[in-house]
């Protein structure tokens, strides 16, 4: 299924605000049943669980997209994060301070919803601020 840039990127950006708002009810509309994240088969449930946690330990987590290109099946997006993790966040102890990083990410399309999620966090980015 072939989709236009401007319409692909439309969907994600529906995605996007259906993550930042907890829908999760909706996340179906947005995320392939089969989906994949960094190369290994998570499906929905997998993923909704994902960013569950991810809320979880980060109560005022808010995806804001900093860049976004589109070429069709393939989305890739920076991300950028201003939070306070409530513990420790990608094996640093950040425990409610607050700290600014960015997500490099790809996803494939299937369908109209993501198939494949490849995702590198900027890691060094959080333990500079602490």
């Amino acid at each position: 299924m072939e989709t236009e840039p401007a319409s692909l990127k439309r969907q994600y950006l529906a995605y996007i605000d259906c993550l930042n708002r907890q829908d999760w009810q909706r996340l179906g509309n947005f995320v392939h049943e089969d989906a994949a994240h960094n190369g290994v088969a998570v499906g929905l449930a997998g993923y909704r669980q994902m960013l569950e946690g991810d809320f979880a330990s980060i109560p005022d987590l808010r995806f804001d997209v900093a860049l976004l290109t589109s070429e069709p099946p393939y989305i890739s997006s920076r991300l950028r994060f201003d939070c306070t993790p409530v513990g420790t966040l990608f094996g640093l102890a950040v425990n409610g301070r607050r700290v600014q990083f960015h997500e490099n990410v790809f996803y494939r399309f299937l369908d109209g919803r993501i198939h494949e999620v490849w995702s590198i966090i900027d890691k060094a980015e959080i333990a500079a601020q602490l």
